[in-house]
């Protein structure tokens, strides 16, 4: 499971600046996530070889009983349960305050590990930024500047440095690993006891029964597979039992850990806002991924057609995936729904010889070649596999850096076609050579 590292302070201490810094991205930061009340954010990060969560919270007010201000207390309490390590973030220019003292003192409660982040400390040096916050008796202050970067990787080697990571590595996994994924009640925990032809998970019809996720080991026609039911991501501001405290988590390092997700919809309700982000973090982490629509039986027959048109609509943006229409309940479709899972997992695992890659990028180019950059044109030379799970292409050329956005998903759709890989995302990566001559530039000959 991905190390979990939980972001803490008083309001306006830069904690969401860190956060968007360390997941490299805002595009990195998942908004307004279900079952979250308001500022509480996660993402995903890497530093050198070792990814992990992060999240983000708001202004932390241990003191505050009601209203939003207590909500957002009870949701950075549970985000510190849930982590690994905490970054007790404090504002340089600002210096010690009263509401410092007491968060640490709530966090010294906590047992949890933590580093006091002396944040905002650019042109300062770090002793003397770090200097009033030794008397919160938190460790040596660690000081840099989220919004400018400064030691902020040093930070996460650091933080990161004694704590262990069992992150999935997909090469060597000798049999799928799939993650049944969806908001609650959608009768996710009936589709693994229908695949498993047994009742290994309890299934009652409230939203939140799952807890946790549950791996579940099993065999279908020969084949080895590996289960792993979630918990149901509930709606903002339903996170009130403190049992379901760790779902959000559970359900994000279960997708990470699995090679293919079985996205589950219900077949009576229209697709959400809840249904969109669910896909997000599957899409997020690269997962090859399969469409259940479930519970079809109990749709009226003169409305499938319309549910069918309108599922395709609104799911154009999951092309690449499988949809299947199926009952957890009956049994209906989940033979086909397997059948899509084992050709998504070969998809999200295949190799893909360098030849034939630089072939088709060559035929992509052909076909449509990058835009120009004012008078630069960048040249796409040849490409080769750099991972799977999901596949990832390697593009080398010169000038590289100025190829848009649109190309690159252009690339991505035509590699997938040409190596008919169904059900996984693939990425394409650009990578550029060093111009020798680039020293010489405005030098006589």
């Amino acid at each position: 499971m991905l190390p979990i590292v939980a972001i803490v302070g008083r309001p306006n201490v830069g904690k969401s600046t860190l956060f968007n810094r360390i997941t490299r991205s805002r595009d990195a930061i998942v908004a307004n996530i279900p079952g979250l009340t308001r500022d509480r954010h996660y993402g995903r990060g890497r530093v050198g070889g070792k990814a992990y969560l992060a999240v983000d919270t708001g202004g932390f007010e241990p003191v505050a009983k009601e209203g939003i201000v207590h909500q957002m207390a009870r949701q950075t309490r549970q985000a510190v349960d849930e982590a690994d390590a905490v970054l007790f973030v404090v504002d340089a220019r600002a210096g010690l305050t009263p509401q410092d003292r007491e968060i640490a003192n709530e966090l010294r409660r906590s047992g949890r590990r933590v580093h006091l982040v002396v944040n905002k400390a650019e042109g300062m040096a770090s002793a003397m930024a770090g200097a009033d916050f030794h008397a919160l008796g938190m460790g040596e202050p660690l000081a840099v500047s989220a919004e400018h970067g400064d030691h902020v990787i040093d930070l996460m080697e650091f933080v990161l440095a004694d704590i262990s990571s069992t992150e999935a590595h997909p090469e060597e996994q000798r049999h799928p690993r799939i993650a049944v994924v969806g908001r609650p009640n959608v009768g996710k925990s009936t589709l693994v006891n229908a695949l498993l032809g047994e009742e290994r998970v309890v299934v009652f019809d409230e939203p939140g029964t799952t807890r946790d996720s549950i791996h579940v080991e099993f065999e279908r026609e020969g084949r080895r597979y590996t289960l792993i039911d979630t918990a149901g991501l509930r709606r903002r501001g339903r996170v009130a039992d403190a049992s379901e405290k760790f779902s959000v988590t559970k359900t994000l390092q279960a997708i990470d850990d699995a090679n293919v997700a079985i996205l589950v919809l219900d077949a009576r309700q229209d697709i959400s806002e809840q249904d969109a982000h669910v896909a997000g973090f599957i899409l997020e982490a690269g997962r090859a991924m399969v469409v259940a629509v479930n519970k079809w039986e109990r749709l009226p027959q003169d409305e499938r057609d319309l549910v069918k048109r309108a599922l395709l609509r609104k799911l154009e943006f999951l092309s690449f995936a499988r949809l299947h229409f199926v009952s957890a309940l009956t049994g209906h479709g989940l033979g086909p729904l397997m059948k899509s899972v084992d050709e998504a997992y070969a998809s999200a695992m295949a190799r893909l010889p360098t030849p034939r890659l630089s072939r088709a990028l060559a035929a992509a180019v052909v076909q449509q070649a990058p835009p120009r950059a004012g008078a630069i044109r960048p040249k796409l030379r040849y490409a080769h596999q750099g991972g799977v799970n999901p596949p990832r292409v390697v593009v080398h050329g010169n000038a590289l850096e100025h190829v848009p956005e649109a190309y690159r998903r252009y690339l991505e759709r035509f590699f997938r076609d040409a190596f008919k890989l169904q059900g996984t995302p693939l990425r394409v990566e650009f990578k550029s050579g060093s111009n020798p001559y680039a020293s010489r530039s405005g030098k006589s000959r």
